[in-house]
């Protein structure tokens, strides 16, 4: 059974959260956030929303895992797949994301204003602590901003006013920039425990913005530190069940590709639900069972079909299984743990960043920065591509793409389907088509799946319960078509 070495301190310190989730005003500040242990605890309660079952490892990535073109939505999940919008039923689940976000930033903003004032707690601690909270407070409003577009801005300064206007996607951006720029020069280059922020997940983090913001040369330099620092290496795998047993496996407590990862356990309310909803019961690739909410099919699906059956990633992401749609149904099988005893009980691990994908990112953002495919940009690409083939990634294989055969547009489409392989079941695919616009996503949903995508589909509804509460906001700030 894996080892989990950031957990045990979220729940030898629960009641420390339980108080910072329901009832803050309840912690005095002058007996709390006075030393390094108490500060931590606070921060603790900053990541609890990020793994929370209905957050991104669960409901919420399960709700992005149905906008994608190689996999469709089954059951109540099967509507989205329409991409015509949210219905009753899936508005209520994007509504809990948007709490669990702002909890997060809750918890974030109460270190960020309280731990300075310490009476018994180290400035170099201060400064390590607020650089934390600050890094999961731009982590929360990236989501937030990518999913909903501007969002109302809570920071610590107006922790006690529940009434704040909802600020422009450029203000949004302007405070996810800055927060992650401190945490990058604050956050020490290895964490206390594993799963900890550290600089180079700052790195990451300011990589994927600036990726996200079309700032291509920002992008690239920033994921080319992270490369040319020498910390991080593809796991190799010689066979499709390596990617299982070396990494993505529940038995993996960290390794070479990790650059951080939101860390699961096997116990209940305690792991990955995400995992629940790839698999069939009958499978026996979930202890629970599974809800198999997501499907594909080998021979429709266009990005199925023309998968190499070559390319280990192929089998070791997807199993055959025929729901009652016909014997060439598939499900996920990327995050498989047979003896999880409950449904939001799988240990494996949910990759945030992973040395692939800063590999990948660098290799677009280089040749998008410049005039195309450089000799750089392409090494990056064929490390990732090479052990999907079960080579060693860092030397020359006969599976290589040659970069005489691209231009820049050819190049960046390759990219992305790399990109489209490697990062299945991630809940990455949506939102890295939305980066490229709204002509490309559509293009590459319509040519999958042969639907149109609705305007509507591309930003979620601000909660109602926000606009009858919050009074800054008026019928207006809602997003288009809700």
């Amino acid at each position: 059974m894996k080892k989990i070495l950031f957990l045990p301190l979220f729940l030898s310190l629960l009641a420390c959260e339980d108080v910072l989730v329901e009832k803050p005003k309840a912690v005095a500040v002058e007996t709390f956030y006075n030393t390094a242990s108490e500060v931590e605890a606070a921060v603790n309660a900053a990541y609890a929303q990020l793994r929370a079952t209905n957050g991104i490892t669960g409901q919420l990535g399960a709700q992005l895992e149905a906008y994608t073109d190689y996999s469709y939505g089954r059951g109540s999940y099967q509507v989205l797949s329409d991409f015509q919008g949210l219905n009753s039923t899936n508005i209520p689940r994007t509504d809990d994301g948007w709490r669990l976000f702002y909890l997060s930033i809750r918890n974030a903003n109460l270190v960020i204003q309280n731990a300075p004032k310490g009476s018994s707690i180290s400035p170099a601690d201060v400064t390590k602590f607020v650089a934390e909270a600050k890094y999961l407070r731009a982590f929360a409003y990236f989501w937030l901003v990518r999913n909903w577009g501007g969002v109302p801005i809570r920071t610590e300064a107006t922790l006690n006013e529940p009434n704040v206007k909802r600020n422009s996607a450029e203000e949004v951006y302007t405070l996810i920039l800055s927060d992650l720029k401190e945490a990058e020069a604050n956050l020490p280059d290895k964490g206390t425990q594993v799963g900890r922020a550290t600089k180079w997940a700052a790195k990451a983090a300011l990589a994927e913005v600036y990726f996200t913001r079309n700032q291509y040369a920002e992008a690239r330099d920033k994921a080319d530190e992270i490369i040319k620092s020498g910390k991080f290496s593809l796991v190799p795998v010689t066979v499709a069940a390596d990617f299982d047993s070396k990494v993505f496996g529940p038995t993996v407590v960290t390794s070479t590709e990790e650059i951080w990862y939101l860390k699961e356990t096997r116990q209940g309310g305690q792991g990955m639900y995400l995992a629940m909803f790839a698999h069939h019961p009958g499978s026996k690739l979930h202890g629970a069972g599974g809800f198999y909410a997501h499907y594909s099919d080998t021979q429709s699906n266009p990005v199925q079909k023309a998968w190499d059956e070559k390319d280990l990633r192929k089998t070791a992401f997807w199993y055959s299984w025929d729901i009652g749609l016909g014997k060439n149904s598939i499900l996920c099988k990327k995050f498989s743990d047979p003896v999880a005893a409950t449904s939001d009980g799988a240990g494996n691990d949910f990759p945030v960043y992973r040395y692939a994908d800063i590999l990948l990112l660098y290799a677009e953002a280089a040749s998008r920065a410049g005039t195309g495919p450089t000799a750089a940009a392409m090494e990056a690409l064929n490390q990732v591509h090479r052990r999907a083939y079960g080579k060693v990634p860092t030397v020359a294989s006969d599976v290589d793409f040659k970069l005489a055969d691209y231009s820049a547009t050819t190049f960046h489409d390759l990219v992305l389907k790399e990109r489209g392989y490697e990062t299945q079941y991630e809940a990455k695919r949506w939102l890295d088509l939305k980066r490229l616009g709204t002509a490309k996503l559509k293009e590459v949903i319509k040519t999958a799946t042969g639907k149109d995508v609705a305007d509507k589909h591309l930003f979620w509804p601000i909660p109602v319960s926000e606009l009858n509460y919050n009074t800054a906001l008026s019928a207006t700030d809602q997003n288009p078509g809700y």
